[in-house]
């Protein structure tokens, strides 16, 4: 990308719960932005998002070169479907799109990306690259220090994952049945196929011939494509559980050769983007209301796996619109300028 002092910047879907948070990190982190576009869909029409104290007006998503015409780079987060209709006229028009959705993910011609761990692969894009699943990042980004210094064979990730993978409205819908329960009212379902209040249920996503739903595969396929290693055997369960945002994730893994919780301990501490969470005389390890609003992983509960010779078992939480979706998206944007 053709070094600037100020960029413009689009956002695409930038009334969701992750194009909102977009919009905070953008300005949280001085990115060095000329003009910040900012497009959603009809229905938002007339709505304004606040940027550096000014209201950016929404408007309303085209799907024409025209609409991209003189913006560098495009955060997207607005559903799969709709990134394939855009994003090839968005890198027609001369844009970069950093896509947040799974439209591109596994196209061998685009890159995935976290910027920790293999941001060296974001040079190789042709106009996308795309922002992996939120529950990828967090697991990975957990684990791809220990893979380096000792390769890891076998994966066993339990997720625990909030109502904001879903979006803005399953958040307000885990508030309000919350209240209707505790009222004694009737709960009402509308995004999630079950209650979310005081329950949790198997990861809403359509599940594949396999019996593993859409999210699992995801987390596997993708952890693949990031760590350029196809042959970890990995195995996910992914669960809803009725937290605001931040997932958690327990991990079992399996390396090469034995590694200590001591030594694990040691790298995750000098890993960018993790805070080591691990007191085990207070009982205190990550959780995801102290991971929630906070851009680093938490990671602990680091210890031996008592049923395999050569592995650990660690627990971790990460803000799932922050890490897991919007600052990542940025961070990638941040190494595109540099």
């Amino acid at each position: 990308m053709k070094k600037k002092d100020k960029y413009n910047i689009a956002i695409v879907g930038a009334t969701g719960a992750v194009g909102q948070e977009m919009v905070k990190i953008l300005e949280e982190r001085k990115f060095p932005v000329a003009e910040l576009k900012a497009f959603a869909s009809a229905r938002s029409k007339g709505k304004k998002v606040s940027f550096r104290g000014k209201d950016v007006p929404i408007t309303e998503l085209s799907f024409e070169e025209s609409a991209f015409q003189g913006i560098d780079i495009v955060l997207s987060s607005a559903g799969g479907s709709i990134s394939k209709q855009f994003a090839p006229h968005a890198v027609k028009a001369g844009a970069v799109v950093v896509d947040n959705t799974s439209a591109f993910r596994m196209d061998a011609n685009v890159p995935l990306v976290i910027p920790e761990i293999n941001g060296e692969d974001i040079q190789k894009h042709n106009g996308i690259i795309a922002n992996p699943n939120c529950s990828a990042i967090i697991m990975l980004m957990a684990i791809a220090p220990l893979h380096r210094k000792n390769r890891i064979k076998r994966v066993i990730c339990a997720t625990y994952q909030s109502a904001s993978g879903a979006g803005a409205k399953a958040m307000q819908e885990l508030e309000q049945q919350t209240r209707d329960v505790l009222e004694g009212k009737p709960v009402q379902k509308k995004v999630f196929p079950h209650q979310i209040a005081f329950n949790l249920f198997s990861h809403n996503s359509a599940v594949t011939d396999n019996g593993y739903n859409e999210e699992e595969v995801k987390m596997i396929q993708e952890s693949h494509k990031i760590l350029h290693d196809n042959s970890i055997r990995m195995v996910a369960s992914c669960v809803r559980v009725p937290v605001f945002r931040a997932h958690s994730e327990a991990i079992v893994l399996e390396f090469e050769r034995k590694m200590t919780p001591e030594e694990a301990r040691e790298i995750l501490a000098k890993a960018p983007g993790i805070e080591v969470v691990d007191d085990r005389e207070r009982n205190y390890f990550p959780m995801p209301l102290e991971a929630s609003g906070k851009d680093k992983v938490l990671v602990g509960r680091i210890r031996r796996d008592l049923s395999s010779d050569n592995g650990l078992a660690l627990f971790v939480a990460g803000d799932q619109l922050r890490k897991g979706a919007a600052l990542n998206a940025i961070q990638i944007a941040e190494a595109l300028i540099q």
